[in-house]
């Protein structure tokens, strides 16, 4: 269910493309070319000024190391960094990159602030900066993500999905979940609850009566569980909830009226809170959403191949080696 802020279009791909495409752009011609000159491959920017870079930080290649963890997977994106300014806020740095994508006659400016801690990247809304911006979200999602999990026992790739049961775009995203645990049998890939009350009136005791099927049957049967509430999704209504969830718990071979009872009690309501406070802790304002070591993935704006390329190159990035078989629709 979409939340707070939109995600962005597919075009857009990940968070740090959320900056390029929430950031104001502005067309910059490049030059033309001469009569009959050869034609080269690579982007012609426009001459970068030096006298542009007059805050103190971050570097161009802080910048550029930035930019390389999240656009890097794409080989088809190019940049340069253009400048790095000095604001009348003290320690904010504005960040100038030029961009250009295959096929493109012209590049585009994409402009971002840095905050004084050197963190923090703002377009219109806050993510993480630095050579390595997702070293910190990635280290207290190994250390606090403990949701259901399936696939590999080492959290070297994690990737933790927080969703609501009652949320239409995460039943939708579990096609590509699926994919995921296939393709990558190295991940260890962990459920978050973070249900939505406010707007999925079931979602939060359906996510209880998950983890007590989960604690009395085991993780591989909370994602049968799961799957059996996605089935059943349109069902969680006031006449029916009722004997939705008991069906899900029973198809978990569980105990419905135990489940039930467990659900309710304060000790099962705090451990889904929890969930939603490490959600937001790490950002999270939206579900279904993928953090990928760290890396936070709008899952629903990204087409299954994207997806699986951001994973596979963010596992090189972290040192983990994935060996990608091809897809059918890229076979020749």
């Amino acid at each position: 269910m979409k939340r707070m802020k939109q995600w962005l279009p597919a075009a857009a791909l990940t968070m740090m493309c959320a900056v390029a495409a929430m950031a104001q752009t502005s067309e910059v011609e490049t030059p033309k070319p001469q009569a009959n000159a050869p034609q080269v491959a690579a982007p012609v920017f426009p001459a970068v000024n030096p006298k542009n870079f007059t805050a103190p930080s971050p570097t161009a290649d802080e910048v550029n190391s930035f930019l390389k963890s999240m656009w890097g997977y794409d080989e088809n994106r190019k940049w340069e960094v253009a400048a790095i300014l000095k604001t009348s806020a003290p320690g904010v740095a504005k960040v100038v990159v030029f961009v250009s994508e295959a096929g493109q006659a012209s590049a585009k400016t994409t402009v971002f602030f840095t905050t004084p801690d050197g963190k923090h990247a703002i377009a219109d809304q806050v993510i993480d900066f630095g050579a390595q911006p997702f070293a910190e979200t990635r280290k207290k999602l190994q250390d606090a993500a403990d949701g259901p999990a399936q696939g590999a026992t080492g959290k070297e790739l994690l990737l933790v999905e927080f969703a609501d049961l009652q949320c239409p775009h995460c039943k939708e995203a579990q096609g590509a979940m699926a994919n995921l645990a296939k393709d990558f049998p190295q991940a260890r890939i962990v459920y978050q609850n973070f249900p939505l009350p406010e707007v999925h009136p079931f979602a939060f005791r359906a996510a209880a009566e998950g983890l007590c099927v989960r604690k009395a049957k085991g993780d591989a049967a909370f994602f049968t569980y799961a799957a059996a509430v996605y089935d059943k999704q349109a069902s969680l209504t006031p006449e029916l909830a009722d004997k939705t969830l008991a069906d899900a718990v029973t198809a978990a071979g569980g105990d419905p009226a135990a489940a039930a009872t467990c659900a309710a009690t304060e000790a099962t309501k705090q451990v889904v809170t929890a969930s939603i406070e490490l959600g937001k802790s790490v950002g999270v304002d939206q579900t279904p959403t993928l953090f990928v070591n760290g890396h936070a993935l709008p899952m629903n704006a990204l087409p299954y191949e994207t997806l699986r390329k951001i994973v596979a190159y963010q596992a090189g990035l972290d040192g983990v080696t994935v060996h990608l078989q091809p897809m059918l629709g890229t076979l020749k």
